[in-house]
């Protein structure tokens, strides 16, 4: 397995269904961060999904796509993450749609360059909370109870504890990964300035930053010293 994740401590999100200028993704790209994740909820295609990775190729740092759609999946990355909705009731959101994947790809799936997350989604308001049925009324009892079934029972390298878009409970995000004993513990959501992203880092391994490039580019950027500040 492809283990590049565990050195990371700060990545940036992409998405391919966002405009970012030549600009913007370089400074993002020359950032410090130490690697660019591709990937959204919605209007993710094939054609946006290359568009942005050739641009990101540009620059040396590592590139990930983390899959949402079949039809989406672009050769050429570093490494491609699988989500798994760990508080969903949906089947198909568990094992469904990978289980369709697989029986189109699965003779010619690069397993070593594949890595699976196991997600636990808090935020009802979130497209990705509606488009999964996820429950998210979960306390960290709850959520530790999800992180273990991820680490012990279905051995995922990822759990990703993901508020998208709204900043989370840090005390949830802290039981999780101290639970979490082989994994390593993602977290995503209003991550937005230096301090926000200093204080994630001192929960989980690896603090993921999206929304804030669009709309706050120069706040974006200072998140990067904010994590490796907390980790030095």
């Amino acid at each position: 397995m492809n283990h590049l994740f565990q050195t990371w401590r700060h990545v940036f999100k992409l998405d391919p269904d966002r405009e970012l200028s030549d600009e913007q993704l370089e400074a993002v790209c020359l950032s410090g961060s130490d690697a660019i994740l591709v990937g959204g909820s919605s209007g993710v295609t094939y054609e946006n999904t290359v568009d942005l990775m050739s641009r990101i190729r540009r620059y040396e740092l590592p590139c990930a796509q983390e899959v949402s759609t079949l039809d989406s999946v672009v050769p050429g990355f570093d490494l491609y993450l699988i989500p798994m909705i760990l508080n969903t009731n949906q089947a198909e959101w568990i094992t469904g749609h990978h289980r369709s994947g697989l029986e189109s790809y699965g003779e010619i799936i690069p397993w070593d360059m594949v890595a699976t997350e196991g997600y636990i989604v808090l935020n009802p308001s979130s497209t990705v909370a509606k488009l999964t049925g996820a429950d998210c009324e979960l306390d960290a009892r709850a959520a530790a109870a999800c992180a273990r079934i991820a680490d012990k029972l279905m051995r995922l390298p990822i759990v990703y504890v993901e508020y998208s878009g709204t900043y989370g409970d840090l005390d949830l995000v802290r039981e999780v990964r101290r639970v979490t004993e082989e994994a390593t513990v993602f977290y995503g959501g209003g991550v937005r300035d230096y301090l926000t992203a200093k204080d994630a880092a001192k929960v989980a391994d690896v603090v993921v930053v999206g929304n804030i490039v669009y709309d706050d580019l120069t706040a974006a950027l200072e998140t990067v010293q904010g994590v490796h500040e907390a980790t030095s």
